[in-house]
């Protein structure tokens, strides 16, 4: 694509979008103007019509589950640029050994380093899943425990190096977890409609108040929202990680992998 067709994509673009933009800015309420009316009423009504303790859990998912899938694609679609960018230009290819500039060393890890980095990944790993699975009943929920999964990952990376990383690290999985939880949550709208229900609307149980299993449809979303959000995330820790390394060159006597 020639540089005049992108400006001309983003002058179209801009003459679409900013309107639109500009009429809900003007439609927002002035700073320091109180809104308690609307969460006041929230908090009355989700616990009983919804069985949930997490407020922003409801919202996200319920209240505002369009918004929140819109959201979730434009994660997807951020990434897979992201991703289509960086590999388009390096390849498929993967190599083990280190880019480095003239000059600078590679610093070997420290066995303290190494230690900390094996405590703390499968405790952070552990965290992400609690902050996951409690999404209904604590605060937190998908996104945040998919990032902090994902941070989990690059603490095996800082303790095992980047070979070791990469061995547990493949990018098909990371695709598919992706792709496959993206698909799950846009399913949570659709399959309600397959039973007469509108999109989205809730058709499983609501289990009891302040239980694990609390939400009905909401669980399922949440779990499409962490699957994608591990996934994607890991996926660009990885993408970026490959830009460190060399495209193809013998190895060296006595290197190690950074």
């Amino acid at each position: 694509m020639s540089p005049r067709v992108r400006v001309a994509l983003l002058a179209l673009a801009g003459l679409v979008l900013l309107p639109g933009a500009a009429e809900v800015i003007a439609g927002l309420p002035p700073f320091g103007s109180t809104i308690a009316q609307y969460g006041a009423r929230i908090n009355a009504i989700t616990p009983e019509a919804r069985h949930v303790a997490n407020m922003v859990s409801a919202i996200n998912f319920d209240l505002r589950g369009l918004d929140t899938l819109g959201e979730e694609f434009m994660l997807l679609a951020a990434i897979t640029g992201t991703v289509v960018l960086l590999r388009g230009r390096r390849g498929e290819g993967t190599t083990g050994r280190a880019m480095r500039r003239p000059g600078r060393a590679v610093i070997p890890r420290s066995e303290a380093v190494v230690l900390a980095c094996r405590i703390a990944g499968p405790l952070t790993a552990l965290f992400g899943l609690y902050v996951v699975l409690h999404a209904t009943v604590t605060p937190g929920g998908g996104f945040q425990g998919g990032v902090i999964l994902a941070s989990g990952t690059l603490l095996i990376y800082l303790g095992e190096g980047y070979a070791g990383w990469r061995d547990a690290i493949r990018s098909h999985w990371l695709d598919a977890l992706e792709g496959g939880g993206a698909l799950l949550f846009a399913l949570c709208g659709l399959v309600p409609m397959l039973t007469g229900a509108a999109f989205m609307q809730n058709i499983l149980p609501l289990g009891t108040f302040r239980d694990l299993f609390s939400g009905g449809l909401m669980l399922v979303e949440n779990l499409g929202v962490a699957l994608a959000v591990t996934g994607g995330f890991t996926q660009l820790f990885l993408e970026f990680m490959e830009e460190t390394r060399e495209a193809d060159a013998p190895e060296e006597p006595g290197e190690e992998s950074a």
